[in-house]
């Protein structure tokens, strides 16, 4: 239980920055020859809603790290992930790919056999011949059985959750369906949780440590908070803080622990060396009501193929790289991050297909740079083809989605609501460049725009399948399976 970890073994200290002294300016007189690896950190929160950030429009509590690093660089408005649910946009942020390619849906759980299949290549097996040390610390979700940890994706480090934090035995509709929620070091569980109020501290301390002890190497760091996922806990430290309730109390605390590994990363003299990112893995989880974030003006959230289910709150920041104080409107997608990235440190492309583009001009606001993408597909469910955006069009195809009812009255105690399921029978098309509620269908006012969009809908679909159409991709690939079982 808890009680058992010793505070030694969590909580780590910044050394004297006089022991660090030889860091910052040395390494900013450089040449372009001798400089070296840029350091990546992708600090990746989970349902954490589009207005969930000060500069985003969050209301009841401050984010004022967030803020801070806004204004040392630049904002993403237009920031998507590829899919809308834990595992499956894990799974597209790390390899590039859209989850569906992979065979990876929804949100694995403890009883799931499969996971990512160790044949495909996360970024840190793509920046490890390049020299990195790489560290995942926090909720992992691509498998908890030992052939799909971490360490088997080239992560040299791993502390955190194998899944979501809600699957557990205190689980308010399922108590009796989860095991104890495991905490893992590396490829070793060391304990068992039924307080998870330290877990972002754990997580920050961690994080810092490793930036300390990886100073002299290049290294990227996948920082995936387990919060503000349901159940929500908070430390000591932020409990109350907020006029918003415990909700705001923990994405203050997540501002908190941005702010602690950017402080880190000057302290060692990396900060003008390293791209930070910051984003969420979804949209709020609206049926928990004042347990979940808020969308904004967008439209639903998590677990749909609407804007606040995909479009999530962006920051990126590499003082004398990325632009400071921008806002960057183009469309992009965390799948574009893999090769970004591959292309900063000079690393190969996975051998295997993937649909991510390097996306750096849109990064360091290059005049005239548009997306490198000619359309973004969003899957759902059992690889259903739910809608596709092409520059600010979006074109949504018929398909069945949660919503809450009209009498929907928010929960205050930790409990989820219910959603109702919405027939969409007509094909929509959302101009989101000047109606980001997707609330005016243009589908009969530009049939030259929704055209174009279904034929590039229609190459999605010979690659990558649609379940909508009972169609099968040509170019799909298997997760990772258990030999014995094949299930």
């Amino acid at each position: 239980m808890l009680s058992r970890l010793s505070v030694g073994n969590f909580i780590f200290y910044l050394l004297p920055p006089l022991f660090f002294a030889c860091g910052g300016s040395s390494m900013q007189e450089q040449s372009s020859e001798d400089k070296p690896q840029p350091n990546v950190v992708i600090i990746f929160t989970d349902d954490q809603g589009y207005a969930d950030v000060g500069v985003f429009g969050a209301k009841g509590y401050q984010t004022p790290n967030l803020d801070k690093m806004a204004a040392e660089g630049t904002t993403y408005t237009n920031f998507h992930v590829a899919h809308a649910v834990c595992s499956a946009s894990r799974a597209a942020l790390l390899t590039g790919c859209y989850s569906n390619r992979l065979g990876i849906f929804g949100a694995l759980s403890h009883q799931s056999q499969h996971g990512l299949n160790p044949e495909e290549e996360t970024i840190a097996e793509v920046l490890k011949p390049q020299g990195y040390a790489t560290g995942i610390i926090g909720k992992w979700h691509l498998g908890h059985l030992d052939p799909f940890l971490p360490a088997e994706q080239g992560f040299d480090e791993f502390f955190g959750l194998p899944y979501s934090n809600d699957m557990w035995p205190y689980h308010p509709e399922r108590p009796d369906f989860y095991p104890p929620l495991p905490l893992y070091e590396n490829t070793s569980i060391i304990d068992t949780l039924e307080d998870q109020s330290q877990l972002t501290t754990w997580y920050t301390e961690k994080a810092v440590n490793f930036i300390q002890r990886k100073r002299d190497q290049p290294f990227f760091l996948y920082l995936a908070h387990s919060m503000p996922h349901v159940p929500l806990f908070v430390s000591e430290k932020f409990k109350g803080k907020s006029e918003n309730g415990l909700y705001g109390d923990v994405i203050m605390e997540i501002d908190w622990s941005v702010g602690q590994v950017l402080d880190a990363l000057k302290a060692q003299g990396l900060e003008n060396n390293t791209l930070v990112i910051f984003t969420s893995d979804n949209g709020p989880w609206l049926s928990y009501g004042t347990h979940s974030g808020s969308p904004g003006e967008l439209k639903e959230g998590k677990g749909t193929s609407w804007e606040g289910g995909i479009r999530v709150p962006t920051i990126m920041k590499w003082p004398g790289t990325i632009p400071a104080g921008k806002t960057q409107d183009e469309m992009a997608m965390t799948i574009d991050l893999l090769p970004t990235i591959a292309h900063l440190t000079g690393a190969s492309l996975p051998e295997k297909k993937i649909d991510g583009k390097n996306i750096w001009p849109l990064l360091i606001m290059e005049e005239g740079a548009t997306s490198t993408q000619e359309a973004y597909y969003i899957y759902y469910n059992q690889n259903e083809l739910q809608a596709v955006i092409m520059g600010d069009w979006k074109l949504v195809f018929p398909h069945r989605y949660r919503s809450l009812p009209g009498d929907f009255v928010p929960p205050d105690d930790g409990n989820p609501g219910k959603y109702e399921m919405i027939e969409m029978e007509e094909m929509g098309l959302f101009d989101l460049g000047n109606d980001i509620t997707e609330s005016v269908n243009l589908i009969h006012e530009r049939p030259e725009i929704a055209n174009k969009m279904m034929e590039l809908a229609d190459i999605a679909r010979e690659d990558l399948g649609d379940a909508l159409q009972d169609k099968e991709g040509k170019n799909l690939r298997p997760p990772g399976r258990l030999p014995s079982t094949g299930i």
